[in-house]
């Protein structure tokens, strides 16, 4: 399945619209992985547990809208934006969604 930010995919033209299409993932912030993050903010540098945890929510997300847009009989995806949101009282947790417009290229 060809997934794509741009609104049409070069040399595929769109045959048939099938519809919109989400895909979601929320993670929860974990207490050691705040600890170590916290730590790496002090000394500088990246978190390297968060960006894993970022990337597995991201990729979720984006295996769930093509599995939606599989399921409208889609062969790709175009126009897909990801957002991050953070949730919960104390930001304790992390949104990750996705969505697009499901084609059949």
């Amino acid at each position: 399945m060809i997934v794509s930010t741009t609104t049409l995919i070069e040399g595929r033209p769109v045959r048939t619209y099938r519809g919109i299409v989400t895909g979601e993932v929320i993670v929860g912030a974990n207490i050691v992985r705040d600890l170590f993050a916290s730590i790496t903010d002090l000394v500088g540098g990246r978190s390297g547990k968060y960006e894993e945890v970022l990337a597995r929510a991201r990729k979720e997300a984006i295996s769930e809208m093509k599995a939606e847009a599989l399921a409208l009989g889609a062969n790709a995806v175009i126009g897909v934006d990801i957002d991050y949101e953070v949730l919960g009282k104390t930001g304790s947790m992390l949104m990750v969604s996705v969505s697009g417009t499901a084609v059949s290229v």
